[in-house]
């Protein structure tokens, strides 16, 4: 049985950052969304991982907090998402990435900020932003970039995307 439960990074920093390679290779460290994450600190308390067995991390979805241009609106970035192989095609991306969502709401963050394929993360809500709206600190498909309410408008983000 799978059970999805807020990070505990003691127990399961190590795990995770095994899956990040297995899932995404070393290459996953020149990505753009990786300039955010490098100056951030992820917040366990809204990161949810997928555990069986009643420790075995088979996914993972990580949360980082954002500023988004001048007016320093906050927001939290989405991602990376990754779900070991034997559990891919179970919809568990989906589900780990709802449950950190409601976390995020929960505890008060006004809009969701994500890169992934739209085909996808639309199914829980996310939207294309309009292309331009929101840069990075490098470059970036403007097609994957995608938002979503939380307590606030996530359509009122407009500019460079930061971390906090």
């Amino acid at each position: 049985m799978i059970e999805i439960l807020p990070e505990t990074p003691a127990r399961h920093a190590e795990a995770i950052e095994d899956l990040f390679d297995r899932t995404f290779g070393p290459g996953h460290f020149a990505k753009t969304a990786e300039r955010l994450r490098e100056y951030s600190w992820t917040l366990p308390e809204i990161n949810r991982v997928a555990v069986v067995d009643g420790d075995t991390v088979v996914g993972v979805c990580r949360v980082w907090p954002l500023k988004v241009g001048a007016r320093g609106d906050k927001a939290l970035f989405y991602g990376p998402v990754a779900v070991s192989p034997a559990w891919r095609g179970s919809e568990l991306g989906l589900q780990l990435t709802k449950a950190a969502l409601e976390a995020g709401k929960a505890a008060g963050w006004p809009a969701a900020v994500l890169i992934g394929a739209p085909a996808y993360f639309g199914r829980i809500g996310f939207e294309v932003t309009p292309r331009g709206r929101l840069t990075f600190p490098g470059p970036q498909d403007q097609s994957r970039v995608m938002v979503r309410d939380l307590t606030g408008d996530a359509s009122l983000l407009e500019g460079l995307v930061t971390a906090i």
